[in-house]
């Protein structure tokens, strides 16, 4: 699913394999807490989040607009009640939008350089009032 997200954003490069990225993620998922939204039929998105940071929440591109991100942010607003930062690609207007409108507010961009994918970011925050 997270590669099927990646795809459209066809801007990435893609610098691993599938087999990779798959080591990454479970990798991820047995260091930090991980919500998984399914249906029965499969994996519909996922969060996964560490002390301070929402580090990947991944909405199947089928799945999207039907709520299932913002009931994946609004767990992580739960568990983390001092707020969480977190960084999305400056082109994925989507998400960034997303984030935007679930109350988390820009922090600053950045030229990409601090990314693998040499690819300009944004860093987001939530912190409750």
């Amino acid at each position: 699913m997270m590669r099927s997200t990646y795809d459209r954003m066809t801007y990435i490069p893609r610098l691993h394999t599938p087999e990779e990225d798959l080591a990454y993620i479970a990798g991820l998922f047995a260091d930090h807490e991980v919500w998984v939204a399914g249906d029965g039929d499969g994996v519909l998105g996922f969060a996964l989040l560490s002390a301070d940071q929402l580090l990947q929440l991944h909405v199947s591109p089928d799945e999207q607009n039907k709520g299932i991100g913002g009931r994946l942010l609004a767990r992580a607003k739960e568990r983390r009640p001092d707020g969480f930062s977190l960084w999305v690609f400056q082109k994925n207007e989507g998400a960034r939008r997303f984030y935007e409108r679930h109350g988390l507010g820009l922090v600053r961009v950045t030229d990409g350089q601090g990314n693998e994918e040499n690819e300009p970011d944004a860093q987001y925050e939530w912190r409750p009032l």
